[in-house]
């Protein structure tokens, strides 16, 4: 029995790739795009890990989770591009275990979906379950690709110094900002 996940995110592009990512994962995977639809999916799906963001087009995130939480008993993932104090404070007390901050490494995601699911990540020697995985993130503003290494977000068309090139850092986190 697959293991099961709700994304709520309404960016699209990013709910995709959240999606992808965690199929690659081994788990059954369902996306929403804004709070209503989130509520009525969790209904159905009866998912055990709930990914959502605090800013949807139609509610609050933390709605969402109220909602969800009435009838349903599952684990949830708070994701956000606002970390505020007020928003962490409020994810604490309403039990959000894990807050990732936009934008995260797709491997931080994987690692909290499967700590929460009781879920070892086994990955074959020389294997990884995230490669092949290119991944496109766009903001309001303008468009980048990001290209995936081992899980990190890295900008494919990073500057290069004039002295010294260097091999991508797969720890490294780049915000395009």
């Amino acid at each position: 029995m697959l293991n099961k996940v709700l994304v709520v995110e309404d960016e699209e592009l990013l709910a995709e790739n959240l999606k992808d990512y965690l199929q690659a994962q081994e788990l059954d995977v369902r996306i929403a795009h804004d709070g209503a639809t989130g509520i009525g999916e969790a209904e159905q799906f009866a998912p055990d890990v709930m990914v959502f963001d605090y800013r949807l087009p139609d509610m609050e995130g933390f709605e969402v989770l109220d909602a969800v939480r009435q009838n349903r008993k599952c684990h949830f993932v708070l994701i956000t591009g606002h970390p505020t104090a007020e928003v962490c404070e409020r994810a604490r007390q309403l039990g959000v275990s894990h807050i990732l901050f936009k934008p995260f490494p797709l491997a931080e995601l994987a690692r909290a979906v499967c700590d929460l699911l009781g879920m070892e990540r086994e990955l074959k020697a020389g294997m990884s379950r995230s490669e092949g995985f290119v991944e496109r993130r766009q903001s309001k503003t303008e468009s980048f690709p990001l290209q995936l290494y081992d899980g990190s977000w890295v900008l494919a068309d990073r500057r290069r110094s004039s002295s010294t090139s260097r091999a991508p850092d797969d720890e490294q986190l780049l915000t395009g900002e």
